[in-house]
């Protein structure tokens, strides 16, 4: 493919969830695996530095599920802040096809996989602007 980056192994690199009215929802810095025509390979483990809507981290630092309800009814009215965050309990390992509409996440804990998960979204692009957490 002509005019496609593909990202060096270690590198970090930072998907944004985007709202359908252009916000970013949450950003979470993973670092690269592997990166080809099939698909960028990417991990996360505890301590990665992310942003997340502040009714969510809330919930995770009280530990009160109805509050991370709370963030999922802030996203659909529009309304929510956001807050810097750390990755905690779980290594991720997640797989995205270049022009899929999915990616496919693996969870780890010291135990072994803990659970798979497709999250459905829109294939990536490009950010226009915004922050970049480090890890």
């Amino acid at each position: 493919m002509t005019g496609v980056r593909y990202f060096d192994v270690g590198e970090t690199v930072v998907p944004r969830d985007v709202h359908r009215g252009g916000r970013v929802w949450s950003e979470l810095a993973l670092r690269v695996i592997a990166d080809s025509t099939e698909a960028l390979v990417s991990a996360c483990l505890p301590g990665a530095e992310a942003l997340w809507p502040s009714l969510y981290a809330k919930a995770r630092v009280d530990g009160d599920r109805s509050v991370r309800t709370e963030a999922f009814e802030a996203m659909a009215t529009g309304e929510w802040e956001l807050a810097p965050g750390r990755w905690q309990d779980t290594e991720l390992l997640l797989w995205k096809p270049p022009a899929a509409w999915f990616s496919i996440n693996a969870f780890y804990t010291g135990a072994g996989l803990r659970n798979w998960y497709v999250n459905f979204e829109h294939p990536p692009a490009a950010p226009k602007t915004g922050s970049t957490p480090s890890t």
